[in-house]
């Protein structure tokens, strides 16, 4: 499972939803993934620490700010470039398994304590953000 979390004062996907400050979170499911893995990884992106305190440091995370995530469906993710320049997609979990991992990861931010906006899953979506910083993380 991969993340591109990106610090954001406002993102929206269409068709989906839309937060206003927080966490653009781009996710990846690779085959093998599972339910543990959605779950630590929602924990570590509401617990990361890369929104600003009141000196500008990286010292605050969505459960310390009340900030919301908006979780964007991204097999792309896990596409390997090694080989030629056209990528592969093969590690990629099937719709069949990434979708429910996908609902669980997003289950699991909320259970937190994080509010969740989605896109929507398999969807091709337009995803607007601006990007505060920017402040891009990869995870996984």
């Amino acid at each position: 499972m991969r993340a591109v979390v990106q610090r954001v004062s406002r993102a929206r996907s269409t068709p989906g939803g839309e937060i206003g400050a927080g966490l653009l979170v781009l996710l990846g499911i690779a085959e093998g993934d599972d339910p543990a893995a959605a779950d630590q990884l929602a924990g570590k992106v509401a617990r990361l620490r890369i929104l600003e305190d009141d000196d500008g440091r990286f010292n605050r995370s969505l459960l310390d700010t009340g900030g919301a995530a908006l979780v964007v469906s991204q097999f792309t993710l896990i596409g390997d470039t090694r080989r030629g320049n056209r990528p592969s997609f093969s590690a990629a979990a099937r719709p069949e398994q990434a979708e429910p991992l996908y609902e669980r990861f997003c289950a699991a931010l909320g259970k937190l304590g994080v509010p969740v906006a989605t896109g929507v899953f398999g969807a091709r979506m337009a995803v607007e953000l601006v990007n505060d910083g920017p402040v891009t993380i990869v995870l996984g």
